[in-house]
């Protein structure tokens, strides 16, 4: 691929109709999807528009993105209007940063059930974080936070955790004031773990109970419930990882954080090495080593297809005075009690992201205006345009 930089999507068009020959009874139809559209993204098979520069009337042809949120080339777009949204709800209080694991041998299950067994996992870490902040001898407020589900470890084998961006403090239970955390230290991880644990087992053994769970293949003996029960006993003997760190800093470092974990997919395009013989290398970053670069080498398709979420599924949910519910109401309250009224401040470096695209989009002829879409075109348009070749347009499929 003389000058192109190897992407996801060239992976799945080189070897996903080889996959799902092999493989296409064991794919759901979400991943079908994903697969579907990351391969078609920017090329002429989802149709085309017209930008026109709005200073000199220059115009290319733009290849349509897939907006799958699975794609690495979707995400910037729907996280910046994301961010935006978000910069409005930041309070000027450090902020912390917790993450929930569980252990890997819970992973086949997992896989199996994962609407059910994601939304348990969201469910213990959220009623976790609420009760211990809420206990009076912790930190005695209600707390708000958003909590963000990845399913993939630095070197993309199945590690799903939580993670969970808190401002450090919360209202008094009687909205008389509003409680700060210590400053260096928020709630501890040793309680949280257990009481983390606690929870998600007993949610386990009532979703089996109520015939909940899917469990096939390597699980079908887990269908028994006294072997089930057995089976769950297993993982009270180890303390599971529930990591926090101190709190870091006031709303512009946590836009910095929310746009480098909320709308992450499994690897970006700039990872990936190689892609021959049916595999696929890509660099990733070892924790444990000191973050030293390694090379993983997995086979092609399957790599991603771990990390595709069932269709609907709701990867990023806001709990406490954050929820969706009383939100507007609560924040103001929070505001109040801070004497600090919504500032500007908190989307400055949302403007920086703003005028990047406008900078991507600027126009290649005049290096001044910036263009727009005019006219959307479709996969039939795109052929007579090419044929004709007289109208004078640029192809731009970046």
């Amino acid at each position: 691929m003389n000058g192109h930089r190897l992407e996801v999507a060239d992976v799945i068009r080189q070897h996903g109709e080889e996959f799902l020959k092999r493989w296409g009874n064991n794919v759901s139809s979400q991943q079908r999807k994903a697969l579907r559209d990351i391969g078609s993204c920017r090329t002429a098979t989802l149709g085309s528009h017209i930008e026109q520069c709005d200073h000199c009337a220059h115009q290319v042809i733009a290849y349509n993105s897939c907006r799958n949120r699975h794609c690495p080339k979707c995400q910037s777009s729907a996280r910046d209007r994301w961010l935006a949204e978000r910069a409005q709800e930041l309070l000027p209080v450090p902020y912390c940063h917790v993450v929930f694991t569980m252990p890997e041998r819970l992973g086949p299950l997992a896989l199996q059930n994962q609407r059910v067994f994601y939304g348990l996992l969201f469910r213990a870490v959220s009623e976790t974080l609420l009760e211990i902040a809420a206990d009076p001898r912790r930190l005695g407020a209600q707390i708000g936070f958003l909590a963000v589900l990845h399913t993939w470890s630095q070197n993309l084998l199945h590690h799903p955790h939580i993670h969970c961006v808190v401002p450090a403090g919360g209202l008094a239970p009687d909205g008389s004031e509003w409680i700060r955390c210590r400053r260096k230290f928020f709630l501890p991880v040793r309680v949280l773990s257990r009481l983390f644990r606690g929870k998600f087992l007993a949610f386990l053994r009532d979703a089996h109970a109520k015939g909940r769970l899917q469990l096939s293949g390597q699980l079908t003996a887990f269908a028994d419930s006294a072997h089930f029960q057995t089976w769950l006993r297993t993982f009270k003997k180890s303390d599971w990882v529930v990591y926090a760190k101190p709190p870091f800093g006031g709303p512009e470092h946590v836009l910095k954080y929310l746009a480098r974990y909320t709308h992450r997919v499994a690897i970006s395009n700039g990872r990936l090495l190689r892609s021959e013989q049916g595999q696929v290398s890509f660099r990733w970053r070892d924790s444990r080593n000191n973050n030293r670069t390694r090379t993983m080498t997995l086979d092609a398709v399957a790599f991603f297809l771990l990390h595709i979420l069932p269709s609907g599924f709701v990867k990023i949910r806001h709990f406490g005075f954050l929820a969706n519910r009383n939100r507007s109401v609560r924040l103001n309250l929070c505001r109040e009690l801070l004497n600090a009224p919504v500032s500007s401040d908190a989307t400055a470096g949302l403007l920086t992201d703003k005028q990047k695209h406008a900078a991507e989009r600027r126009c290649p002829s005049c290096q001044i205006g910036t263009l727009w879409v005019v006219e959307r075109l479709s996969f039939e348009d795109l052929l007579i345009l090419r044929k004709a070749a007289t109208r004078g347009y640029q192809i731009d499929s970046s």
